[in-house]
């Protein structure tokens, strides 16, 4: 069996929680795949399956809160901070090269959702991190798409946001709004499907809140993580759901193409399908492969 065992480290002053995986049998430094979750979730959300994955293929892992969410420290509670999600990246990648388990010179980046795109920055600005995986990426927001909420909704959204802006230059409280909510609802995702997927997750992470203060949704309309792919020295695989409505399928696949070392795979999912079921096992058994054909020898184990 692996070994997990709970880890903290530091970013930017901000004390960040994470669970480290170790190799069972594992007698020298190995492989490590760093994960962070998208949007507002946690570590206990849905990573842990990929994880626990990762670790049986040979590899260390580890899986962190981001600051501001989950049982990672940072104010104010439910924000959205992209440079600091970065930083947290950052930091978390200085941890694992730190520890004594790890080859600090075979360090995966592993994301999804809205990390599958920091891992594009984080990976651009580090030469040293030896592949990267970005799963059903947010890699910016395609303006001329149809959108599931309507234009009414939209606009609330954007209202709730601006008004959160204000209420953090002056101070106060974040204006929380939902994530998951039902059709007509002002809410990030508003589909019963997505609901339904997230509410079998949730059941395994206590710590998860369905509400984010709204003025980190202003940020994302400005977010192309994607332009950085040129400048990716590693392998990437980006997994790709064709039937994606949370993030653009077609600037994910755009993006594979740019990059130097890019490799595609397209699954007929949604966006959260990657997480359950048949199709979680086929993007992991995808993932582990990618990184045996690239960190090989993965694990050299007692006897």
């Amino acid at each position: 069996m692996t070994e997990r065992v709970d880890v903290v480290f530091d970013s930017g002053g901000v004390i960040c929680k994470a669970y480290f995986y170790r190799p069972a049998g594992a007698v020298a430094p190995v492989p490590c795949v760093v994960m962070g979750h998208g949007f507002t979730g946690t570590r206990n959300l849905g990573l842990l399956a990929y994880a626990e994955r990762f670790a049986e293929a040979g590899m260390a892992v580890l899986v962190f809160d981001y600051a501001h969410f989950g049982v990672s420290g940072g104010q104010p509670r439910q924000l959205i901070d992209i440079n600091h999600q970065l930083d947290d990246y950052r930091a978390a990648i200085s941890f694992a090269r730190a520890h004594p388990s790890v080859d600090p010179d075979r360090v995966v980046l592993w994301g999804t959702s809205l990390s599958g795109g920091h891992v594009i920055v984080v990976a651009a600005g580090d030469p040293r991190i030896v592949a990267v995986i970005s799963q059903i990426p947010f890699i910016g927001i395609e303006f001329r798409r149809s959108e599931q909420r309507s234009m009414r909704v939209t606009l609330q959204l954007v209202g709730a946001a601006v008004k959160d802006v204000v209420r953090g230059l002056l101070g106060r409280p974040p204006h929380l709004i939902p994530v998951f909510a039902k059709p007509g609802q002002v809410a990030v995702f508003t589909n019963p499907y997505d609901k339904s997927i997230i509410d079998v997750l949730a059941a395994h992470a206590p710590e998860w809140r369905n509400e984010v203060a709204a003025r980190g949704l202003l940020p994302l309309l400005c977010y192309r993580p994607g332009v950085h792919a040129t400048g990716l020295a590693m392998p990437l695989l980006v997994c790709v759901a064709e039937h994606d409505t949370a993030a653009s399928p077609e600037r994910a696949a755009a993006m594979a193409a740019r990059a130097p070392h890019g490799q595609l795979r397209r699954y007929p999912i949604r966006h959260f399908d990657a997480y359950l079921g048949d199709w979680f096992e086929v993007m992991i058994d995808d993932q582990v492969a990618f990184l045996h054909s690239h960190l090989s020898p993965i694990n050299r184990t007692a006897r």
